[in-house]
């Protein structure tokens, strides 16, 4: 299993790195299988420097904030308006309930039908696994003031965890448990961020790696363009017992 960080600038998109998206991808079948974690504002244009978006293979939500979901309404126009036609098979995406509605209105004037000739939206529920070629994928509800959920995606024995927008909660552990990878919401700062149920703090992220037990790297994420990385890696680095890594956009890591 492979992860593409196409983007993970937290919030908003930042001046050098989209909003979030993560493409993870394995070979199954003989076959590559194409996965899309989140597809916020600025990931569209990204996300073609790393695969042809007709081959993707599905989509997955966590959340209906804008810099996790929007660039679903570009995705569309390239499955519709394809001057060689539109794709005949839907693309499945997955997400929170209202998820079609939310894009609809987003990109208005749609044609009756909405976006569903093209885009083949399914209903997370937490715990319930999905199967998408050789990846399962478990939702977990996490902490956040919209329906929001982390991501564990397991294939070929291998297993990434990623949080999506929370803050500290009890579904961290089973989520985070054994991950080879977990990748981490980082947002907010220790001493200047005291709003919770939002999002985690560097310390707190890694708190949550240490309590699930098992996680081989720590990896933050989501940090918007206005915070110093370093401070959030700093400061995860007073609870994480080993390299806390940074996600780099149009970086790719093997898992």
């Amino acid at each position: 299993m492979r992860l593409t960080v196409v983007g993970c600038s937290g919030s908003f998109a930042g001046p050098d790195s989209p909003a979030s998206c993560y493409l993870v991808t394995a070979v199954h079948e003989g076959r590559t299988w194409r996965l899309v974690l989140d597809l916020g504002n600025g990931a569209l244009g990204a996300l073609q420097r790393h695969t042809k978006l007709a081959d993707l293979d599905a989509v997955v939500i966590s959340h209906l904030h804008p810099d996790h979901c929007i660039d679903v309404t570009g995705l569309y126009v390239t499955r519709t308006y394809d001057p060689d036609g539109p794709l005949s098979r839907r693309l499945a995406v997955y997400g929170p309930g209202g998820t079609a509605e939310r894009l609809a209105a987003a990109y208005e004037g749609l044609d009756e039908g909405g976006m569903a000739a093209v885009l083949d939206f399914r209903r997370l529920s937490t715990s319930v696994p999905t199967h998408i070629g050789p990846f399962v994928v478990r939702p977990f509800l996490v902490e956040h003031p919209v329906e929001a959920y982390g991501f564990r995606v397991e294939a070929g024995g291998r297993v990434l965890a990623y949080s999506g927008d929370t803050d500290t909660c009890d579904s961290l552990v089973p989520l985070f448990a054994g991950a080879d990878l977990a990748l981490v919401d980082s947002a907010f700062v220790e001493g200047r961020d005291e709003a919770r149920g939002i999002h985690l703090t560097g310390r707190r992220a890694a708190q949550a790696a240490v309590d699930a037990g098992g996680v081989g790297r720590l990896m933050l994420t989501h940090i918007p363009a206005w915070n110093d990385p370093e401070v959030c890696r700093a400061q995860a680095a007073q609870v994480w017992p080993g390299e806390v890594e940074l996600a780099r956009p149009d970086t790719t890591y093997e898992i």
